[in-house]
C-alpha cells in the first residue's frame, strides 16, 4: 500500500492529468444545494463568494452565480481552471496552491467543497487562520470534512487521492481560535451524499 503522504504529495499531478475525467463524471445532481443555500442566505446579492478547489465550475460555481453571487474560483490544477473559465468567462478564475492562498481581498463566503479535505491535518490547521482572514465579518465559511480523525485514500480516474480530517472536537477548537463560530457540523449527512458538512461564520 502506498504510503498516505506520499499520494498527498502527487494529488495536483492526478487532478492535472483526471481533469477531463473529474469533470465528465462529476455529478450535476447539486446534492449540496441545501447547504449552498445556508451560506449563501448568510451572503448579499452580487456579493463575492470564493470557490476554493473549484474544479472545472460545474455544478457549484454555476449554481452560486444563477443565484446573483460574483465568483473567484481557485484551483491548483490548470486545467480545470481552464474548463471553469471556458463556462463562466465573466467570473474571475486563478491556478493557485490554496495552501499558500493570499488574495488580498474578503469575500462573504468562502466554499471549500471536497477540496480541503484533500490537505493533510497539519495543512488543514494552517489553513484556517488564512481562510478566515479572507472573510467578511459575518462572512460564512463552508467545507466538507470527515467524520473523524484519519487519512484514508480515494481514487480519481483508478489514481490515489488523499484525504484526511481532524477530529470534530479539533475543527470546533482551531475555528474557534480563527474567531469563527460553528453554525452548523452534521457528519455524514444523508441528504448530502453522506458527505460530512461544516458551515460556519466568522464573529
Amino acid at each position: 500500500m502506498r504510503d498516505a503522504r506520499d499520494v498527498a504529495a502527487g494529488l495536483r499531478g492526478v487532478y492535472e492529468r483526471q481533469a477531463a475525467h473529474w469533470d465528465a463524471t462529476r455529478s450535476r445532481g447539486l446534492h449540496e444545494r441545501r447547504w449552498l443555500d445556508r451560506a449563501l442566505a448568510m451572503t448579499a446579492p452580487a456579493s463575492r463568494v470564493l470557490d476554493l478547489g473549484c474544479g472545472a465550475g460545474e455544478p457549484i460555481a454555476s449554481y452560486l452565480v444563477a443565484q446573483g453571487r460574483r465568483v473567484w474560483g481557485v484551483d491548483f490544477a490548470a486545467p480545470m481552471i481552464s474548463l471553469a473559465r471556458y463556462r463562466l468567462p465573466d467570473e474571475r478564475w486563478t491556478v493557485a496552491d490554496m495552501r499558500s492562498l493570499e488574495l488580498g481581498e474578503e469575500f462573504a463566503a468562502i466554499i471549500g467543497w471536497d477540496s480541503f479535505f484533500h490537505l493533510t491535518p497539519p495543512e488543514q490547521v494552517a489553513l484556517i487562520p488564512r481562510l478566515a482572514r479572507h472573510l467578511a465579518p459575518g462572512g460564512a465559511l463552508l467545507l466538507t470534512v470527515g467524520p473523524e480523525a484519519g487519512e484514508p485514500l480515494g481514487a480519481v480516474g483508478g489514481e490515489a487521492v488523499y484525504h484526511a480530517s481532524l477530529a470534530p472536537e479539533g475543527y470546533r477548537s482551531v475555528l474557534a481560535a480563527a474567531g469563527i463560530d460553528v453554525v452548523a457540523f452534521v457528519l455524514n449527512d444523508p441528504d448530502c451524499a453522506g458527505r460530512s458538512v461544516l458551515l460556519g461564520r466568522r464573529g
